[in-house]
């Protein structure tokens, strides 16, 4: 899928967001190494904790869709910072991610600069660290 479609599909997918409390509006899409495409967005709840990041629903569709290895993901907000993902979402990246898989942050205007999950969370805790002999 051609970057311009990405991005119109982000900006879709902020519009469907949920946020009535933050009126921050986040969407995403996952590239699974499949080829296939997921899409996130946010869905906020009167008990803030329990809300869903666009990442996590996206993540959610890849798994449920059979698909278990994030090729690439990404992610648009509004405003002048980078919207990168949560702490949260990091973590669930990297659940789903290899070394190569590369994290595009995205604002309205286009990509605003791509990391690795290690950028995002060096020294990170995952299913390796949980293997025995």
């Amino acid at each position: 899928m051609e970057l311009s479609t990405i991005l119109k599909q982000l900006k879709e997918n902020m519009s469907r967001a949920y946020a009535p409390y933050s009126k921050f509006h986040v969407g995403s899409v996952i590239r699974s190494t499949d080829g296939s495409y997921y899409n996130g967005c946010n869905v906020e709840n009167a008990a803030y904790p329990l809300g869903v990041c666009a990442e996590g629903g996206a993540i959610s569709a890849m798994v449920q869709n059979g698909s278990r290895e994030i090729a690439e993901i990404y992610v648009m907000g509004s405003g002048d910072e980078l919207v990168t993902p949560c702490g949260g979402c990091r973590q669930k990246i990297r659940e789903f991610s290899t070394p190569e898989t590369k994290i595009h942050v995205c604002g309205p205007e286009g990509l605003r600069q791509s990391f690795t999950i290690e950028d995002l969370l060096p020294f990170s805790f995952g299913p390796d660290n949980l293997k025995h002999d």
